[in-house]
């Protein structure tokens, strides 16, 4: 074969390798839906959920199939995802690394907290594969969901599951590029609806306190929402019955106070 035609063939297969890596990656994330929908329990009309970990443990080569493949994307194809396409992959690697933490002391844990000591957080080391390089927990939620200027949506606290009671609940199927704004919605709806975490109560509304914590990624302008009792007033209809009381948290008018967080694991047993 003569040189310049070798060399146009090396260039085009170079060119070809990082589109079918691209295109090899299920963006359904079906694999992650089959395990969810199969050990994924809802409580309360869908407003919390619970996982059996002893049956994903069960399932632990399947999960561990998945994770493979969410290794196996690359820095350069995970740049070429569209923003909605990046959101369901981070939330669900999230997700789906956590369950896997659990898993590596399951069943003798009460917290995902027993992971962690005194002076070490279980979202802090640097354990998980991901775009070429070991991150940890935090760096996938802080590092890249949470990147001022990168996604600037607040929904995905309603979306990234600690594999805790008080969290917002893992979803029983996977986040997905193309409903994905649709799934973040209703996902922020279950939570504002489940009156255990989000109320309004004796005169006040008494939230989770995910919303003390990241309070401030309510007010990065999110569909012109500037502030936490902005954002709250949209779901006035869920955290309150009596009419006045609606009206107070539409018109920005009630205290907001925050509740104790539960960080029992969310386990189906």
């Amino acid at each position: 074969m003569n040189t310049p035609r070798r060399a146009m063939l090396l260039l085009a297969a170079s060119i070809a390798l990082p589109l079918r890596a691209q295109q090899g990656f299920d963006h359904s994330h079906g694999a992650w839906t089959a395990l969810l929908k199969k050990h994924v329990v809802l409580l309360r009309n869908g407003q919390a959920s619970q996982m059996r970990y002893a049956g994903m443990a069960s399932d632990h080569a399947a999960l561990k199939s998945y994770l493979d493949s969410l290794s196996a994307v690359s820095v350069s194809s995970f740049a070429s995802f569209g923003k909605p396409q990046q959101m369901a992959f981070l939330i669900n690697a999230y997700n789906a690394f956590t369950v896997e933490l659990i898993l590596t002391r399951y069943p003798k844990l009460d917290s995902i907290k027993d992971l962690g000591s005194l002076f070490s957080s279980p979202w802090k080391p640097k354990w998980v594969p991901l775009l070429g390089d070991k991150l940890s927990l935090d760096d996938i939620e802080h590092g890249r969901l949470r990147e001022r200027g990168r996604y600037d949506d607040p929904r995905i606290h309603f979306a990234v599951n600690c594999a805790s009671i008080g969290c917002p609940m893992l979803r029983e199927e996977a986040f997905v590029a193309e409903r994905l704004h649709a799934q973040l919605d209703e996902q922020a709806l279950r939570f504002l609806s489940d009156r255990t975490r989000n109320r309004f109560a004796d005169g006040k509304l008494e939230m989770s306190k995910i919303f003390d914590w990241y309070g401030e990624d309510f007010r990065l302008g999110h569909r012109g929402i500037t502030s936490l009792p902005a954002y709250l007033a949209r779901f006035a209809d869920a955290l309150a019955d009596a009419p006045a009381d609606r009206e107070r948290i539409k018109a920005q008018k009630a205290d907001i106070g925050f509740l104790d967080y539960d960080w029992k694991l969310n386990d189906a047993r």
